[in-house]
């Protein structure tokens, strides 16, 4: 079966590591972090209304864990660990959350077509669905290592596990992915 892309759903920025010289400084962190923080988030499967919620949650705890940082991985990678717990958290809230609705729609500016746009749009919603079949440690490091990058041993130090249980989690994502895509293209291709 050929290689199945899928589309990223964080920014094309990656996060710049902080140079740790001392005691890190939390403005830094949240300087370099910030932005890619935030689009992680979403790629975790925080809700798009929670995304802000679960940002402010993460670094509220990087302030307070700031002081007990010890640099035994990278900085990045503690932080996306934080990252990872804080998403899963809010994913399982979200079963008991009430949605607001208003009549308020928020306008955008696209760059985009609206072909475009609702290509990728089709598409990230496609990938979601599909992540969102697979439980939060499988979801974390397949997020962590396809979708954002990170080398194999900074997923481990992330999601907190040996690296040989963070490759089988790997191993069974990429099996549960690539099985989600060819039901979905078999229903779509009928």
């Amino acid at each position: 079966m050929p290689a199945v892309s899928l589309p990223s759903l964080a920014s094309t920025d990656a996060a710049a590591p902080v140079q740790v010289s001392g005691a890190p400084d939390i403005r830094a962190i949240f300087r370099d972090y910030g932005p890619f923080v935030h689009s992680m988030l979403r790629s975790l499967g925080v809700r798009e209304s929670d995304v802000d919620d679960a940002f402010q949650e993460v670094f509220v705890i990087v302030h307070r864990r700031l002081s007990t940082y010890e640099s035994r991985g990278t900085l990045r990678s503690w932080v996306y660990g934080i990252c990872v717990r804080v998403a899963s958290h809010f994913r399982r809230r979200l079963s008991s959350a009430r949605e607001i609705v208003t009549d308020e729609v928020p306008e955008a500016i696209e760059p985009l077509t609206p072909a475009e746009h609702f290509g990728e749009q089709q598409a990230r919603q496609i990938l979601v669905a599909i992540l969102d079949e697979l439980d939060d440690e499988k979801r974390a490091v397949f997020v962590l290592f396809e979708l954002e990058g990170l080398p194999m041993q900074e997923v481990a130090d992330s999601v907190q596990c040996p690296l040989q249980t963070a490759y089988s989690r790997l191993r069974a994502a990429r099996e549960a992915v690539d099985a989600a895509v060819r039901r979905r293209m078999r229903r779509d291709f009928k």
